[in-house]
């Protein structure tokens, strides 16, 4: 098969700090066209990466006639709906950001469009690539977990600078970064865990958590403790941690998986070439073989703490 042309669409920090550089060392992909509404003031972009054809939106992507086989949708979930269902009814291949959209529902009806149009939809997850995730996976496959705990705290205004997208509706708040938690822990633990109550600290002129806490069960029939703890205030070194218990000792992940330990002692090799490389890996199988990896589960639990949490009015965020 030849190299996938592949169109980014929104130029924002995670696009330049990590989409671009995972594409440029792919072999499967080529760049072809930069999609922002903002794509005219980026000339240090352009000028990086000049095989790529700078287009305004998507409409305008779409009736230029350049050959595009497929979309990396890296804008804000509150947009990325009809973006999504444009390019699937244009016939292209379609990765979705995290999170894949404003909700569920919203989620799955893109499935069903993709299905109809023979096309392949990737709802990515990139902590699941993480270096040590699979690894992790591996370990936990024949124990039985006994409780989980999970610390995601970090600093909005470092990771977020100025984006007022992620306070709005839509946005998640806290919840946009602890969804790369849950994404993991889904994948750890095949037979899943609930939360059963929330506790969420929302400022006073904002409409998204800035932090939660969070206590739930493991699913099955062995039970288990589940306790979560967001900050999006935390200073200096981010926090990203999760810690299971099984039957047979204690797994941690820290530093968002980069980090395995097993009852104390730091497991050793990598099982992953990074987490957006092999975020790229993945979509670049599943066009060859055409078929869809679309996972709501993490979007599910955000939801389920949303719907279920006690709000509780905290002092007012400013940027």
């Amino acid at each position: 098969m030849s190299s996938i042309k592949i169109a980014l669409v929104g130029i924002g920090k995670i696009a330049i700090d990590q989409h671009l550089p995972a594409l440029a060392h792919n072999a499967d992909f080529e760049l072809v066209a930069l999609v922002s509404r903002s794509i005219a003031e980026q000339q240090e972009i352009l000028e990086r990466y000049p095989q790529a054809r700078p287009f305004h939106d998507m409409d305008e992507l779409l009736a230029s006639g350049i050959a595009v086989d497929a979309v990396s949708l890296c804008v804000p979930p509150t947009v990325r709906y009809s973006l999504a269902v444009q390019a699937l009814e244009a016939g292209l291949d379609v990765l979705l950001e995290k999170p894949p959209g404003r909700g569920v529902a919203e989620v799955e009806s893109l499935r069903k469009i993709a299905e109809k149009q023979q096309r392949t939809l990737f709802a990515s997850w990139h902590s699941r690539h993480a270096e040590q995730v699979e690894n992790a996976r591996v370990w936990l496959a024949d124990k039985t977990p006994r409780a989980m705990t999970i610390e995601w705290r970090e600093d909005v205004r470092f990771w977020h600078p100025e984006q007022e997208w992620v306070w709005e509706a839509g946005g998640m708040g806290v919840f946009d970064p602890a969804i790369n938690a849950f994404s993991i822990a889904t994948l750890l633990l095949p037979e899943g865990f609930y939360f059963t109550e929330a506790q969420l600290d929302i400022p006073g002129n904002r409409q998204q958590p800035i932090a939660a806490t969070l206590k739930g069960a493991l699913s099955g029939t062995h039970g288990g403790s589940v306790e979560v703890t967001l900050d999006w205030q935390k200073t200096g070194d981010p926090l990203w941690q999760i810690d299971i218990t099984t039957d047979q000792g204690v797994m941690t992940l820290e530093e968002g998986g980069a980090h395995l330990v097993i009852d104390g002692k730091r497991a050793d090799g990598s099982a992953s070439p990074g987490e957006y490389p092999g975020l790229y890996q993945h979509f670049a199988e599943l066009v060859k073989r055409n078929v869809l990896d679309v996972d709501a589960r993490p979007l599910t639990l955000v939801a389920d703490a949303l719907m279920m949490g006690n709000r509780r009015e905290v002092a007012e965020f400013h940027w």
